[in-house]
């Protein structure tokens, strides 16, 4: 009886997770020009919240042949990480938005749950051009976070990739993580 209390226990879990995940990493229901707005919407309040934050990160992006910005919640359980989200990658040249969702994995030491945002500046159109064709990473992660709206700390991350210029910050949640982990990103079909 014990044993079957605990599986229920740990599916339940796992469906409320899986419901956390898709409301946040999804723009929701709406026509293809809601939903582009919807996330064009989310960029300027990342971005926002960026130039805020980091004043130089203005001049630099308006400098950079492109940027992306994206809007992904993760889960930690144990052993295994996981995420989704969706974001926009702009073409600074011929001013073209590009949608796209992401989705990430990985392996490693981790309890909790984080909404997060990325702000990727692309200092070389190869470079841009590279990640929307291919948009793959893989690299390690450790952060911690305890942020619930204004309430709360979260470690802000800055991460140079050749080309790319990546920062990282918690919008809300609580986890405590080490993990080495793939993010998969891909444009989105349906939106572009």
């Amino acid at each position: 009886m014990k044993s079957r209390s605990l599986k229920s226990i740990k599916t339940l879990f796992f469906v409320v997770v899986a419901l956390v995940l898709t409301a946040c990493a999804n723009t929701g229901s709406g026509t293809k020009v809601e939903q582009q707005q919807k996330i064009l919407q989310m960029k300027e309040t990342v971005l926002t919240q960026l130039f805020a934050s980091k004043p130089d990160t203005r001049q630099q992006l308006a400098a950079a042949p492109g940027y992306a910005v994206f809007s992904n919640a993760n889960i930690n359980l144990l052993f295994i990480a996981a995420g989704a989200g969706y974001g926009v990658v702009k073409d600074q040249a011929t001013h073209r938005y590009t949608y796209m969702n992401m989705a990430e994995g990985g392996v490693g030491l981790g309890l909790g749950v984080k909404d997060y945002r990325i702000v990727m500046v692309f200092h070389t159109q190869a470079a841009m051009t590279h990640f929307i064709e291919n948009g793959w990473t893989f690299g390690g992660n450790a952060d911690a976070s305890l942020k619930a709206g204004n309430k709360g700390a979260a470690v802000a991350g800055e991460a140079y990739f050749g080309d790319v210029t990546v920062y990282t910050f918690t919008e809300s949640g609580l986890a405590l993580q080490a993990t080495i982990k793939g993010t998969k990103f891909w444009p989105e079909a349906s939106l572009n």
